[in-house]
């Protein structure tokens, strides 16, 4: 059946009738609306990109120390920093050049070619000259090229997934689109959809960035709302460390000049103390640590796109996660039959066909296959679909509804192109919305065999028997729709099935009027069904204190049932849809912050309420995590704090989007993304720890000697020897530190939580005081008993090296023991602490290291007895360990 409706008045005033728009229309319009093409955003130069790597509070202050350095007649110090800029700034160009480019993938949507009437004549033309009043047509296999109203549509079914997120093919129809039950828009389709079933015109009423997929590319193509949670803790570390140097130097200039040192002097102890407080080392290794990361994510089939969500993902607190393709299959599939008698079958949902079975209560597989048989049967031969046996495994062709039903049978042994050859076609009669039902005609033997599928009500009403285990008895039209309700409330989309018989088949003009007296022969369940691996997943999300919400374009009941399946914690006032989002953010930001402070379930949303519910669930606290595979979900994924996309079966748009693949489509994989990222985060907090402890005992040691009269203790060169060259090679180390085993039994950090928690500061001010007030006692002890200044320099640049030895090794861990751990459990560590040592006392033999840094050999014995004063940081560090433990416990 096809419908028709009149052209817009609008548009018929114009010119536009039957014939479409006139070649002389078409171009003026093109100029007026632009190409049916979405705008590329200009992409930035390396060069900026480069610039932007130092846009940092740590890199100014270095910055400035290199000049100062130049200007005192230091090179050697203006080189050492500057290696350490330029390769923290081609290590952040590298990872930002290769970002997301995602309103370029979505252009890969767009149909080349469009079939349009212009001048009263049908042909084909590049799709992206088409213009607003443009009449198309469409057809079954083709992308639709531009957003249109519809004004003809044959049996017409459109794929509207990537867009809404809903699994199931839409039908389109004319003049319904107010009609109460019919689906929204049905008179309208969009660019991008694909038509699985029929054919149509329709006018274009948008083009380009005008449609509901250019909307979704401007919003892709802005820059990210949400910063990574790594770059907000490092921002406020950053800020903090540059007042901290800036008070110290004020302090130093201060207390030198009351001292009368001359102005050379004070640069020189500024610069010292910039680099003594600045970790250098620490862009470098939290870029290795990341990366490290990334390489065993890898391995969990998790592959991030950019370094930093790392960190992210393992510091959320919310995953906001899309229903189709992420928590389900994105396979339309016959999961329950439903016979009159009240037998219940189930059935396996998955890809490989041939190992599913159909199973039932009290019975064998054989049974169950033959109790479903005849059902299934009526179900594959009014069906107008495909399945074929690839490489990949069984691929469906057609209307998604059909291959679903020939899937099913296939799981019941039974093959389509047997039971075609079985039961010759006759006449069909294909499914129409109007209709609620399709139908065949089979010659079989000498009578003639129909079959039909369609809505419960309409078949029962069809019938006036059914089966009852191959025996037919009188309708319970009651009981059976009482099935029917109590399988749609379980979320399944429900499908009748009923045969009948034409003994005297003289008459082969075969149609409605023959679909009477048939036998009711049962209902099919229909779903999408939950991936298995996504309820423990989801288990273990909660377990982490993770929360889980879906974001879905279903229906309440459908999203409501697949939430319950997969394990999702809500209750039914936290269920709400787009309407509630939609008059929530008419209402402003912050009762639509009300709103999602409590729903976890959110059924019926469009794109940019997706995007909008995702920002409000930041400024509610959260750090959150976006999954999803379609194109409506690209939003969402590029401005979360993290998008993770599923890449299996996903859009190109969503993985542009995204910060993170998934390359099974395993929603578990993500569980073990957290835990990685967490041992990032854990990484980065011990090569912090390491790092900042060091840097601040070195700048404890020039505000307690340069006030008491001492000389400088250590030169600039020789700091930037220690914080970048040895303890440089340590800190590489401990960034690949192995996870602790515990990451997933601690609850996820709060979003506010800085780096310098309580426990952070607490173990920095014990180990800058040991290791500050340490050097500094010695140091005086050693001017005191008569070495000279290069000589105690030399002896106290050793201490600290040791110092930091054992520091390093004190870092693997916040609150475990280091005699807990394997000692061996981190070869890269011990093999760095020993080519430390081994570096700095090489250094003092190679004629131009030892001039550049000022050292000279020491005996064995001078270097003994400073391993035993640097030992007591170990020593403080387990008793304050000790302490902690105690205290938890406690």
């Amino acid at each position: 059946m096809t419908a028709t409706a009149q052209l817009p008045r609008d548009v018929q005033a114009t010119g536009q009738g039957p014939g479409g728009l006139t070649s002389v229309e078409a171009a003026e319009r093109l100029v007026q609306f632009g190409p049916n093409t979405i705008p590329e955003p200009r992409a930035a130069s390396l060069l900026l990109i480069f610039i932007r790597q130092f846009r940092s509070p740590l890199i100014y202050i270095l910055l400035v120390a290199a000049a100062v350095s130049l200007a005192v007649s230091e090179p050697e110090d203006a080189v050492f920093i500057a290696i350490v800029l330029l390769l923290n700034g081609l290590i952040g160009g590298i990872q930002e050049h290769s970002a997301s480019r995602a309103a370029a993938a979505l252009r890969n949507l767009e149909q080349p070619y469009a079939n349009v009437i212009r001048d009263g004549e049908a042909r084909e033309i590049d799709a992206r000259l088409l213009v607003p009043g443009d009449l198309i047509r469409i057809e079954a296999g083709g992308k639709i090229p531009a957003d249109i109203t519809l004004i003809e549509a044959n049996g017409l079914l459109c794929d509207e997934s990537l867009l809404t997120g809903e699994s199931a093919p839409v039908h389109k129809h004319i003049g319904l689109a107010d009609v109460p039950g019919e689906h929204r828009n049905s008179d309208l389709a969009f660019a991008g959809s694909l038509v699985t079933r029929g054919r149509g015109k329709g006018l274009v009423t948008a083009t380009g960035p005008s449609t509901q997929i250019g909307k979704i590319a401007s919003e892709v193509g802005k820059a990210s709302i949400s910063k990574p949670p790594l770059m907000i803790r490092l921002a406020h570390f950053s800020n903090r460390i540059a007042w901290l140097v800036g008070i110290a130097s004020a302090v130093l200039i201060t207390v030198g000049l009351i001292r009368g040192l001359p102005w050379n002097e004070l640069l020189m102890m500024s610069i010292g103390l910039a680099v003594s407080a600045v970790p250098e080392g620490l862009p470098i290794a939290i870029s290795i640590a990341l990366a490290i990361s990334m390489r065993r994510m890898a391995k969990q089939n998790v592959i991030v796109r950019h370094m930093t969500a790392v960190e992210s993902l393992g510091s959320c607190t919310m995953i906001a996660t899309d229903k189709t393709g992420t928590l389900t299959l994105n396979e339309l599939t016959i999961t329950d039959i439903r016979l009159p008698d009240g037998t219940c079958l189930e059935l396996d949902a998955g890809t490989d066909l041939d190992s599913c079975e159909i199973r039932g209560p009290n019975m064998s597989v054989a049974d169950a296959r033959q109790k479903a048989a005849r059902l299934l049967k009526a179900a594959s031969l009014p069906n107008e679909g495909a399945l074929t046996k690839q490489e990949a495994g069984w691929q469906g062709i057609g209307d998604t509804v059909d291959v679903a039903l020939l899937a099913a049978a296939r799981k019941a042994g039974l093959e389509h192109r047997v039971m075609q050859d079985a039961y010759p076609l006759l006449a069909r009669i294909p499914y129409e919305p109007d209709l609620k039902y399709a139908a065949s005609f089979h010659q079989r033997g000498e009578s003639v065999h129909m079959f039909a599928k369609g809505s419960a009500e309409t078949l029962i009403d069809m019938a006036d028997r059914m089966d009852a285990g191959n025996r037919n008895v009188p309708i319970d039209r009651e009981g059976l729709l009482a099935q029917k309700e109590e399988m749609a409330g379980r979320g399944l989309r429900v499908l009748a099935f009923a045969e009948g018989e034409i003994k005297a088949a003289n008459d082969r003009t075969f149609g409605h009027h023959h679909l009477v007296d048939l036998v009711f022969l049962g209902l099919a369940g229909m779903q999408d069904p939950i991936r298995p691996e996504v309820p423990k997943a989801i288990r273990d999300c909660h377990a982490a204190g993770v929360e889980v919400a879906m974001i879905t374009g279903d229906d309440p009941r459908t999203a409501s049932a697949i939430a319950c399946q997969a394990g999702l914690k809500f209750r039914p006032d936290q269920v709400v849809v787009g309407d509630d989002v939609r008059k929530a953010e008419d209402g402003g930001p912050g009762r639509l912050d009300a709103l999602t402070k409590d729903a976890r379930l959110y059924a019926r949303v469009v794109p940019a309420q997706k995007l909008a519910i995702v920002l409000s669930l930041a400024r509610n606290g959260h750090f959150v995590a976006v999954t999803g595979d379609g194109v409506n979900d690209a939003p969402a994924l590029k401005h979360a704090h993290v998008g993770v996309a599923m890449g299996r079966k996903g859009t190109e748009v969503a993985e542009e989007s995204a910060d993170i693949v998934v390359s099974d489509d395993n929603f578990a994989s993500i569980v073990s993304g957290i835990r990685e990222g967490r041992v990032a985060y854990s990484n980065i907090r011990k090569v912090i720890f390491m790092l900042v402890a060091t840097g601040a005992a070195e700048m404890l040691l020039f505000l307690l000697a340069i006030p008491l009269g001492l000389p400088m203790p250590l030169l600039p060169v020789q700091l930037l020897w220690l914080n970048l060259v040895t303890n440089g090679i340590q800190d590489v180390a401990l960034a690949g530190e192995k996870a602790e085993g515990d990451e997933l039994e601690r609850p996820p950090r709060r979003p506010r939580e800085p780096i310098f928690d309580r426990l952070m500061v607490r173990r920095i001010v014990l180990s800058t005081l040991t290791i500050g007030v340490g050097g500094f006692a010695v140091f005086w002890w050693l001017l005191q008993h008569g070495y000279e200044v290069s000589q105690a320099r030399n002896m106290l640049l050793l201490l600290f090296v040791i110092f930091e030895n054992f520091q390093t090794f004190l870092s693997r861990s916040e609150r475990k023991s280091i005699f807990a751990l394997a000692f061996l459990g981190n070869p890269l560590l011990l093999l760095s602490i020993v080519a430390s040592q081994a570096l700095h006392l090489s250094a003092m033999y190679v004629p131009w290291l030892r001039e550049t840094l000022q050292l000279t050999p020491i005996s064995l014995a001078q270097w003994a007895w400073i391993c035993v004063a640097a030992s007591s940081i170990l020593f403080v560090n387990e008793l304050d360990k000790w302490l902690i433990r105690r205290t938890t416990v406690n």
